[in-house]
């Protein structure tokens, strides 16, 4: 399945707020479609689903990638939930938003994919690299990639950028200091209903 490319508020009506898809607020409360306003009791399977959904969509991923960051968090040791969404958040396109480099993580990734970000002074043009501790992430030095790169540090997605990083704006560049917690993924989400969703799949 290739990733959506129709309109986003409606996935925010019907998922909640997407930090990572768009900056883009909705004043309707209602879910999208035509029971949209219908007070059904979801049922447990929707429940795992809308969760997973939640990642699909933030993250920007296929069904295959997701699946593939599952088997992969499964055989590190730790909460397979809380590293999933570490791998996740290691993601090249994803430390370029929250460094504030782009305002939205498909922005990010279209960056890395036209040759504008560079991993430790190596152009990287795959957004799924996954980026490791002590990793320096920089513009590429061009006017055309700086001036970009300039005016979305003006206004970033987020307001923060996590602890596992550190951002120089001056000289459009940012480190990788270490693994997220937990507490500084952006998505409202319960992750251990991703992983259950994908367990109970087979």
């Amino acid at each position: 399945m290739s990733r959506y490319r129709g309109a986003v508020l409606r996935i925010v009506r019907r998922l909640g707020e997407l930090p990572g898809l768009t900056r883009k607020m909705t004043k309707r409360v209602s879910r999208p479609g035509q029971h949209g306003d219908q007070n059904r009791k979801p049922s447990e399977y929707s429940i795992r689903l809308e969760e997973k959904q939640k990642i699909k969509f933030n993250y920007g991923l296929t069904e295959r990638q997701i699946l593939k960051y599952i088997k992969d968090a499964r055989r590190i040791q730790g909460s397979t939930g809380e590293v999933l969404l570490q791998l996740l958040e290691m993601r090249l396109d994803n430390i370029v938003f929250r460094l504030g480099m782009a305002p939205t993580i498909p922005s990010a990734r279209q960056l890395v994919t036209h040759g504008h970000i560079c991993v430790n002074n190596k152009r990287v043009s795959v957004p799924s690299y996954q980026c490791q501790t002590n990793d320096t992430i920089l513009v590429k030095n061009s006017s055309k990639s700086k001036k970009l790169v300039e005016s979305y540090l003006s206004f970033p997605g987020l307001a923060n950028v996590p602890s596992h990083l550190e951002t120089d704006k001056l000289n459009l560049s940012g480190k990788v200091k270490g693994i997220i917690e937990r507490d500084w993924v952006a998505l409202q989400l319960n992750e251990l209903l991703v992983v259950e969703y994908y367990s109970r799949k087979g």
